[in-house]
């Protein structure tokens, strides 16, 4: 019985392997077709306004899109008007997922293709736009390839919203009860068509200063929260040129990007506040947090004892370096300093970033990206799924093995 077990085993494990024999990955060019598909659906994705919060529009409008082209669709709502889309062939669950997001930046700026440099700018056609479409025409040309035709039914698409305001969409399907089941991501974001092995973490926060208005002709009536701001910020100079540091992420950095208080210059200031971004290179929020209390706690004992205060907001809670599989050959790598929906997604699954475009001009008036940037993000999507299917096919085939031999 134990032989004939073993010999069952075998046979189990043979055809599981035959099943998933992964496909040739030498495809070195776009055909027409697909390259006029790809800059058509391109096209409109980047026509579409889809500023976070205003996602309905272009959730819709792909809907349609995905299913006319074969896709089963769900939407998974996130908010009022808001909602994940997930795609998929004959089976929810699958080995892979690839995972974009549809919402961009504010403002929006008009698409436009210049046929004499092949560049194709507009809100979203580099953030992130461009991999969304890559993403659907790598899966669709799976379907036409007779070696990677069985690959197309053991793929899924994600698109979600607001990955540009904090990841509440990908948080949202991180959450999901009926979230499918996956052993690999492929995330979508500018990566200069290189593989991402990690980015930087993040610790977001406010500060509030409160003082007690007073006419500026005599301030020692009052007590002035600019100046208690004034004095935090300079407290913080001082100490983002003493944060962590780690060879593989570098420095951390800390951007004051808003600041405000006050009503007018002859009256001292009740409140003021500011909006600072920190990007980890080592460590975790909370130490962060820690180095930036002990930084400021003399600061906030003077203005109580004159009367204001001084708080600090750390609703972002933020994460620490995020490091990310790059173990595909073929590819050149880099680390990013911008955080993406990879850490919100939680589970035990490999983890892939890449996209056409540069994170340079992302977010600007410029936003742009050369035509053959986005046709070779078609071509790298496909070798990165097949070449992750075959890692992960050596793994279970491995794992079936070892089981066989305690048997």
């Amino acid at each position: 019985m134990l032989l004939q077990n073993l010999f069952l085993l075998s046979l189990a494990v043979g055809s599981y392997a035959a099943s998933l024999q992964p496909a040739s990955s030498d495809i070195t060019t776009l055909d027409h077709s697909t390259s006029k598909e790809l800059l058509s659906l391109h096209k409109k994705l980047v026509e579409i306004e889809s500023i976070s919060d205003n996602e309905l529009e272009i959730g819709t409008w792909l809907t349609s899109y995905l299913e006319d082209n074969g896709f089963t669709v769900e939407k998974q709502k996130v908010a009022k008007n808001r909602y994940n889309l997930l795609a998929y062939g004959s089976k929810r669950d699958t080995t892979i997922l690839l995972s974009s997001h549809i919402d961009t930046v504010p403002p929006y700026w008009p698409y436009y293709y210049n046929k004499t440099t092949d560049v194709i700018g507009g809100r979203g056609s580099v953030d992130a736009k461009a991999s969304v479409a890559a993403q659907i025409l790598a899966v669709q040309g799976l379907q036409k390839d007779g070696e990677a035709k069985w690959l197309r039914d053991d793929i899924s698409l994600l698109f979600v919203v607001g990955e540009e305001t904090g990841g509440e969409g990908m948080k949202t399907f991180s959450a999901w009860k009926e979230r499918p089941q996956y052993d690999i991501v492929i995330f979508g974001e500018p990566t200069e068509g290189k593989l991402v092995c990690g980015h930087k973490g993040i610790l977001g926060f406010e500060i509030h200063a409160t003082g007690k208005a007073a006419h500026s002709g005599y301030p020692w009536l009052g007590v002035s929260a600019n100046d208690i701001l004034a004095e935090t910020l300079s407290a913080l100079l001082e100490l983002r040129q003493h944060l962590p540091w780690s060879e593989k992420y570098g420095n951390t950095t800390m951007n004051f990007g808003r600041i405000q208080g006050g009503v007018a210059a002859n009256v001292v200031a009740e409140t003021a506040s500011a909006k600072i971004a920190t990007r980890l290179a080592a460590g975790t929020p909370k130490v962060a947090q820690g180095l930036i209390l002990n930084a400021t706690k003399d600061i906030k004992a003077r203005a109580q004892k004159q009367g204001g205060d001084l708080e600090f907001d750390w609703s972002g809670n933020g994460y620490g370096p995020v490091d990310i599989d790059c173990d595909i050959e073929g590819f050149e790598k880099l680390t990013v300093n911008y955080g993406t929906d990879v850490p919100n997604l939680e589970g035990d699954h490999r983890r892939y970033l890449y996209g056409p475009g540069n994170i340079f001009v992302a977010h600007s008036d410029h936003e742009a990206l050369k035509r053959k940037e986005l046709e070779q993000a078609v071509l790298d999507y496909r070798r990165l799924i097949i070449q992750a299917s075959k890692m992960e096919q050596k793994k279970k085939t491995s794992y079936a093995s070892d089981e066989q031999v305690e048997l």
